[in-house]
């Protein structure tokens, strides 16, 4: 029941689905969200990247459309009286909850690395190393009809290439994340290429204390 590749999602769409893979697994206990808790997670301050601020019925919009598609699912849930969403976005894909953890991060997150999307990832999907990362990402990217995600171009600085989603069709490098190291003449400062490392080498530290945590 795969959805056609020709028909990308709006940025909201996606977004929209990842807060509820998100909060699926974090948040067990709310989950399916109301119209109100999904919206809030959509403009939450944290973990998000762009933040951004959407009325409710930006989001009912974007809702009427994700079920149109059967990538959202309406439910009153226990209660029977507060109508409530939940996601059915991997079995419409037809993807294994690894790849659904990693595809929801980068709709959350933006363009990451190998190593930060592990980390990232670690309350929705755990994953044993950041190869098995790579491996996931490797299937989503090489997928005939209609890849997922797709490997950036290497910054300047930067020891790892990012991947981004290709739920809304063509990625494009964000503003303010530098430029790719064979690109145009305008290269990004050193403060960029400084912080660009940085954020790589926190990312590789943090799942190397998530591995010897879980070892030890």
């Amino acid at each position: 029941m795969q959805p056609s590749a020709q028909k990308p999602l709006a940025f909201l769409e996606a977004r929209i689905l990842g807060v509820l893979v998100e909060k699926e697994r974090t948040t067990p206990d709310i989950y399916p969200l109301t119209l109100n808790s999904l919206a809030s997670g959509c403009n939450q301050k944290s973990a998000r990247d762009p933040v951004i601020n959407v009325k409710d019925s930006e989001v009912q919009a974007a809702l009427d459309e994700l079920r149109s598609r059967v990538l959202v699912l309406e439910t009153y849930g226990a209660s029977g009286r507060v109508l409530r969403y939940a996601q059915n976005f991997g079995r419409v894909y037809g993807l294994p909850p690894a790849s659904v953890a990693l595809l929801a991060i980068l709709t959350l997150r933006g363009p990451q690395t190998a190593s930060e999307l592990r980390a990232n990832a670690e309350r929705l999907y755990r994953f044993d190393d950041t190869s098995s990362v790579e491996a996931y990402l490797d299937e989503l990217a090489s997928r005939a009809s209609d890849p997922l995600v797709t490997r950036l171009p290497r910054q300047s600085g930067a020891r790892e290439h990012r991947w981004a989603h290709l739920l809304c069709g063509a990625a494009s490098l964000p503003i303010g994340k530098g430029l790719p190291a064979d690109g145009p003449a305008s290269a990004p400062s050193d403060l960029e290429v400084r912080v660009a490392r940085l954020e790589t080498e926190v990312a590789e530290l943090r799942a190397a204390v998530l591995e010897l945590a879980r070892k030890g």
